[in-house]
This record gives structure tokens, sequence and C-alpha cells, in this order.
């Protein structure tokens, strides 16, 4: 009995790649969040050196310079600070900045606290606990007060910044990557693997850390918006960078004592951070569920729909 060609087609099963897409595609939201954030990223590669000289050009006849003069220049479009500075410009300069100190401190946090979450959740009980004491001394003290005493010795720069900033959040990694693993190990691929005669090493990076890291991705997502406040009221605060250096945090700080008759000197960068904070967390959402094998089934239904 011979099979017709329906029958015998092979449907090709769609990349990872494709399978994201679709159910990006199927939450309106999460889309938008990630056109926004690829903007975001898009201007912090760009931004200083296309607007970096308009972002620093003084012109105190514009001193405070109210927003929607549609008549002036587009780059005096959102107004401009008390040294006639455009607004639009510096706060596309100053993308690149809060950027980078976020980025680098979550990166620097993530991979630090998920080696140390990795081997105390694997190893030793005693290791284990002597790690976890260290993520206990870290979290015990406020971590803005860390960030104000550590850079109040060393300086305000972009590169203290980050670490001050990546070391507070260790230890939230350290934690959920711990609680990840000592659930993971006992499952029932990791004790094959032991048979088969698998090092601790490769069953720790090839067969457990794949099942942590979309939890620690979903983390990480929302962690970018934790710094970036964090970020911005240390610079609010008057501890974080010093101009000549800007981000979006030093230009609220900036703009606070025009409150009263120039509120768009906060305002914009303010709304910045807003806009740029609900991304991320409308990104982060659609990620949990996306990476969770037991609810993606929902947006690869509507993705199937739609697409």
């Amino acid at each position: 009995m011979s099979l017709s060609n329906a029958d015998t087609e092979i449907i090709a099963e769609p990349s990872f790649a494709t399978r994201m897409l679709r159910m990006l595609w199927a939450d309106k939201f999460a889309l938008c969040a990630a056109i926004f954030l690829i903007i975001v990223v898009i201007l912090a590669f760009i931004g200083p050196a296309w607007l970096g000289d308009l972002a620093t050009k003084q012109n105190l006849r514009g001193r405070n310079l109210a927003p929607f003069d549609w008549q002036r220049e587009w780059y005096f479009w959102l107004g401009a600070d008390a040294l006639g500075r455009s607004l639009l410009a510096r706060i596309v300069a100053a993308t690149q900045n809060t950027m980078m100190i976020a980025a680098g401190a979550v990166l620097l946090s993530a991979i630090t606290g998920t080696v140390l979450g990795l081997i105390a959740g694997f190893s030793s009980n005693r290791v284990g606990q002597i790690i976890m004491r260290l993520a206990d001394v870290i979290m015990s003290f406020p971590s803005l007060l860390i960030a104000v005493i550590v850079l109040y010795l060393l300086g305000s720069s972009i590169l203290n910044l980050m670490l001050v900033l990546a070391i507070t959040r260790i230890p939230v990694y350290i934690r959920t990557t711990r609680a990840e693993v000592l659930e993971v190990r006992e499952r029932m691929f990791v004790q094959a693997a032991r048979v088969m005669g698998a090092s601790g090493k490769r069953i720790l990076f090839r067969h457990i850390l794949p099942v942590v890291l979309p939890t620690l991705t979903t983390l990480a997502t929302l962690d970018f918006a934790y710094v970036m406040l964090a970020e911005s009221a240390l610079s609010f605060l008057g501890i974080g960078i010093q101009p000549p250096e800007i981000t979006w945090g030093l230009m609220i700080s900036q703009g606070r004592q025009y409150l009263t008759n120039a509120w768009w000197l906060s305002f914009w960068p303010g709304l910045a951070i807003i806009l740029t904070t609900l991304s991320l967390n409308l990104l982060s959402n659609w990620l949990r569920i996306a990476l969770d094998p037991v609810q993606r089934w929902r947006l690869e239904m509507k993705g199937r729909k739609h697409g």
C-alpha cells in the first residue's frame, strides 16, 4: 500500500528564532516594548556621535526655552536647559552612559551571581553555606547606602558606579540560581548523566545551566530596570555621574531647582526612564511566558493564528 504525497510530506519544524518572533508578534504590548528598546539601543550607539555637539552647545539667550516651539530648529522642540542646551540632544546623548552603566552592572552581577549560585547549589553543603552567608552579608546592608559610601570614598565614575551597582545585585542571582539548581539536580536526566560518567563540571554547565538560564534571563531583564532606576537615584542625590558626563538621572537632578517655572527640564528625561523601565517590565513578562514550556502554548497559538 503506497502512501500519498500528503502522508509522506515532512513539515519542517520552525527555528527557535522564528518561534520567538511569532510569540512576540502575538503579544502586541511586548512587541511595542521590544521596538522601543531597539530604538533606545540604537540611540545608545549613535547618540553621542550624532547629537553630541548639540548636547554641549550653549545658547544663553535660549535659557529654559519652553518645549513645542515649532518655529525653532527641530532639536529644540523639547525645550532647552538652564544653559540653553537642547534637551532632545542631551537626552539622546545621555542614552549611552545610562545604558552602559545598567548593562554593565547587570552583566557583571549576573555572571558572578550565577557562577556562585551554581557552585552553592551543586557542591558540598559547607561550600554552599559559605557562599550563602556571603550573600546574606551583602544583603544586610541597604544597597543605596553601600553605593553612597563606596562612591564617596572612591569617587564618582562610570566604572565605579557600575561595580557598586553590580555588587549590590549579586545576592539576587546567587539565591535564585541556587534554588533552581537544588531542584534541577534531582531530576532524572541529571541522574542519567551521572550514571553515564559525566563529570560534575559537564553536568553543571551542559545539563543544569540551560534549564536555569530562562529564569535568569527574565530576572536580568527586570534587574536592568532596577539598576537603571538606582543609577538615576544616585545621580539625583549628586553622587552619581558628574558633569561633563551626562545621564538621564543627572538631567533630572540638574532640573529640580527649576521645577516651578521650567518643569520640562526634569520631565523629559524622567519620561525616558519611565518608558524604558515600563518596556523592560513588559518584555520581562513576555519572556517569562515565552521561555516556559508549560505556558508558551498560549503565545504559540496566537502567533499561528495571526502569523
